[in-house]
């Protein structure tokens, strides 16, 4: 295919995440996102779930019981002749590593914070995930209908707390109750909305300017008055975006909306096409970018999902295409085991529905039929392994053991520990000196354990049950410093072979490192094991 048309597809390709807080309202934002695009034509409501309804992004059953996305889900629309991958990320209070790594396939992340309650923690995590690994925030303002903080602090709580300059590229009219539209800082241009039945419907607009002389006739003169104000202290105080610096992470726009009424999402949409960046900036290890457009087919593997869909019962692979063309059986080179497969069963998701993908462009999210194959982290491509920064691992915070009692379920209950700990989704360990032999299972959240639970006795058939270790740190070790390691201490080895200690508190761990300082404490698994 000539460089011309891939140049072209990737001119098309947005590919992004959102990132938020739980209750902040990402899910509902990812839904009327999924309306505006067209790709489809009514929004459940989020709070329906209790009766029945969920959310398109969310397939497993503990989300639809709970009104909650667990999991990461890819979603592609198309929308004003741009090709949109939409990243649905977990938004409840417990995250797990395939948040973190689900972010490492977007170009863009959409920060959503509740305008009543500002930065909170989770968000907190996420933004540094993001500025990690160079990825653009534009920030989205959600519950403008609902009390709100004051909007200037808000600016100045998201400055002072994650550190990135907070410039609005919109202004509200009103807020709360009152909140009637948003003013367009760079065209100029007032947007009053209509409230449409449960915000299920796109809601329409009318336009006007902040000087029109309707807007005394139709508002209170305190609303309208001290909007003026704001709109003058806005762009003489604070200025414009300058996109240079939004693209290298020390400004993000600022939007603000309400999602569940639909206020400010269609031109919100309308901004991320002119602002976000395409799939051309995937980092490499020397601080180089990959280029998408002239280099060969390169990809890589962020996600591993098992039992999507009980009518296949199959493990598919999440792809993020990073160069070139994928082409439906097309041969490409497996670094990890470092043999030829050819790339035959390919998908394209849009909540639990799959669709044969034949061709896909680089900032495309595929799925693979994984019969073991593919695990997170590996790189397939056409040409030589490109060398692509290597996906993070997160050091868990929560330890126990599961077991299954019922020796006919033992079978099963193998088959899911290894399937489910493929997915990334916690850390599986052995001990000889923990738990009698009985596997453990490392988490960064407490919901991570009745998510493991629960997928286990539905897709498997396995009743556990779980004992809550002690244990709080965890930090791996060198093959090297193996030997140096006290027989008292709590050693485990991971998945992979590799080999960490576990701590009741930091002051244990620092007690260990004072008197072991030839032993490396490390966060991540070591890169060379």
């Amino acid at each position: 295919m000539s460089p011309e048309i891939i140049e072209k597809e990737v001119g098309r390709r947005k590919t992004f995440a959102i990132i938020a807080h739980p209750d902040a309202g990402k899910t509902t934002l990812t839904e009327k996102l999924l309306l505006y695009g067209g790709a489809i034509q009514l929004a459940g409501a989020v709070k329906a779930k209790k009766e029945g309804k969920s959310a398109t992004s969310d397939w497993m059953a503990m989300e639809k019981e709970r009104g909650i996305s667990i999991t990461s889900a890819a979603l592609q629309f198309e929308y004003k002749n741009h090709i949109l991958n939409l990243l649905d990320t977990p938004g409840h209070e417990d995250f797990s590593e395939d948040t973190y790594r689900t972010l490492m396939a977007a170009d863009t992340a959409v920060m959503v914070l509740d305008a009543g309650k500002g930065v909170e923690p989770q968000t907190i995590k996420l933004f540094r995930v993001c500025r990690d690994r160079g990825i653009p925030i534009i920030t989205f303002i959600n519950k403008m209908d609902r009390p709100t903080k004051d909007l200037y602090a808000l600016l100045d709580e998201i400055e002072k707390v994650l550190g990135i300059k907070a410039v609005p590229d919109v202004w509200p009219l009103g807020t709360g109750f009152d909140f009637k539209g948003v003013y367009d800082l760079r065209d100029e241009q007032l947007y009053l909305f209509d409230r449409t039945p449960g915000g299920k419907q796109k809601a329409g607009f009318r336009m006007a300017g902040p000087n029109d002389p309707s807007l005394d006739e139709q508002f209170d003169e305190e609303i309208v008055s001290a909007f003026r104000e704001q709109i003058d202290l806005v762009e003489n105080g604070i200025g414009q975006l300058d996109k240079n610096s939004f693209l290298l992470g020390k400004e993000t726009p600022v939007y603000f909306g309400s999602a569940v009424n639909n206020f400010g999402i269609e031109l919100f949409l309308n901004k991320f096409l002119d602002l976000a960046p395409g799939p051309d900036h995937i980092p490499l290890r020397d601080g180089n970018y990959l280029d998408p457009v002239n280099a060969p087919f390169s990809a890589f593997v962020f996600k591993v999902q098992a039992n999507m869909n009980k009518a296949h019962r199959d493990r598919i692979a999440f792809l993020r295409i990073c160069s070139g063309v994928f082409e439906r059986g097309l041969n490409v080179n497996h670094n990890r085991l470092d043999k030829p497969v050819k790339l035959s069963s390919s998908f394209a998701f849009f909540g639990q529905d799959r669709n044969t993908v034949d061709l896909a462009y680089p900032g495309d999210i595929i799925g693979l039929v994984n019969p073991g194959t593919y695990k997170i982290g590996d790189v397939l491509s056409t040409g030589n392994t490109p060398p692509l920064r290597p996906l993070p691992s997160f050091a868990p915070e929560l330890f126990a053991t599961i077991s299954c009692k019922d020796t006919l379920q033992l079978k099963s209950f193998k088959k899911g520990l290894d399937q489910l700990a493929e997915e990334g989704i916690l850390h599986l360990f052995t001990s000889r000196t923990i738990g009698g032999g009985v596997p453990i299972i490392g988490a960064m959240g407490k919901l991570q354990f009745e998510v493991f639970q629960r997928r286990l006795k539905d897709e498997y058939g396995a009743e556990t049950t779980i004992h809550i270790l002690p244990y709080g740190i965890s930090r791996w070790v060198k093959k090297d410093d193996r030997a140096k390691i006290p027989s008292n201490a709590n050693l485990v080895e991971d998945l992979f072979g590799n080999m960490a200690l576990l701590f009741d508190t930091e002051w244990d761990m620092n007690y260990f490192h004072k008197n072991n300082e030839g032993i490396e404490l490390l966060e991540n698994p070591p890169l060379e094991e």
